[in-house]
């Protein structure tokens, strides 16, 4: 083949690989995002325990 058969050859190979690249687009919401949480929260009642342990052993202070 003749180099100038192969240019605008090589040209439109170009331009349709080109044309079927995909792209993708990242676009930010135009209304805010929410997000609704139900969250439970607990509170570990250790200390009480504790104390209460503590108020045991004293009262029995030959327990173990």
């Amino acid at each position: 083949m003749k180099a100038s058969r192969l240019i605008p050859m090589g040209l439109l190979y170009a331009m349709v690989a080109t044309g079927c690249t995909p792209t993708v687009a990242v676009k930010a919401p135009s209304e805010p995002i929410t997000v609704n949480l139900n969250v439970k929260i607990e509170h570990e009642i250790r200390v009480k325990v504790d104390k209460d342990l503590d108020n045991l052993f004293e009262d029995k202070e030959g327990i173990f």
